[in-house]
Order: structure tokens, then sequence, then C-alpha cells
């Protein structure tokens, strides 16, 4: 485990860092779906305003 030492002889333990990749962006499939599963949830929220406001 990496660690420093301080003044007075303190040591200071660091966690080990994960290693680092970049993400990829999304495919046409994955931006499809997203746009379907955005528009559905569009839906639902208009639809349950609609019927608060039928049932009020």
């Amino acid at each position: 485990m990496p660690y420093t030492t301080e003044e007075g002889g303190r040591l200071n333990n660091f966690a080990s860092e994960p290693k680092m990749y970049e993400a990829e962006p999304p495919t046409a499939g994955e931006k499809r779906n997203y746009l379907i599963l955005g528009g559905l949830g569009a839906a639902l929220v208009v639809g349950l305003i609609a019927l608060t406001t039928v049932i009020s």
C-alpha cells in the first residue's frame, strides 16, 4: 500500500486508484431505446397529471 511520511514521522496511507478507461458513446440502437423510454416516461407523467386533474 502506498504511503507518505509527514512531519513528526506520521504515516499517511492512500488507497490504490482504479484503472481508468474511456466510456464508449451510445450506439444508434441505444439512442433509439433512450428516446423510446423517454417518450414513455413523459407520457406516464402527462397521463398522471391528467388523471389527477380529472379526479380533483
